[in-house]
């Protein structure tokens, strides 16, 4: 007898007619369809497109910038084949000296070739961005900031600095 009382409850709880009451219309019409769907259609197409220019833009740095891990590798040779010819000896030959000369200038075409170009600011102002101020030195004939000798050149790739100048600046 239980078991019809809780049948006869669920019926009474469970109506035909208080369901159909509680059930929002869910018919769109077909012309709110084409619009909500040519919507979605136009934002994928966008959205495709974006990534393929993220995506190109993407390639085109990995071009640009894909030398910089061998740039970093070879300027140390740029650097000791300028050390060998500020410090030659007197009992160098000039067709030594020449020999040095003439290599590090191909090697500096060659990088020049790829968009890397060395950063040799003397006489310019200290840019932070460019330069890292290994000593500071005091004279008045010269105004704050000013760059009086390079220690180091400082290389770019393209407009990337891949080794900021080292420098010594004038602060007064």
């Amino acid at each position: 007898m239980s078991k019809k009382k809780d049948e006869n409850i669920n019926d009474d709880i469970h109506s035909d007619s208080e369901t159909e009451e509680f059930e929002e219309p869910n018919e769109v019409s077909e012309d709110e369809r084409i619009t909500e769907l040519e919507d979605t259609v136009l934002r994928l197409r966008a959205e495709l497109d974006n990534s393929q220019k993220r995506s190109v833009a993407e390639i085109e740095k990995a071009h640009k910038y894909g030398i910089e891990r061998l740039l970093l590798e070879l300027l140390p040779v740029v650097d000791n084949l300028e050390n060998a010819l500020n410090n030659l000896s007197e009992n160098v030959s000039e067709s030594d000296k020449e020999g040095i000369d003439l290599t590090l200038k191909s090697f500096e075409s060659a990088l020049d070739k790829f968009g890397i170009s060395p950063i040799y600011p003397i006489s310019e102002d200290f840019d932070p961005i460019n330069h890292e101020a290994v000593s500071v030195v005091k004279d008045e004939k010269h105004s704050d900031n000013k760059i009086v000798e390079v220690m180091q050149k400082g290389w770019r790739l393209h407009e990337r600095v891949i080794r900021p100048a080292r420098v010594v600046v004038i602060k007064n």
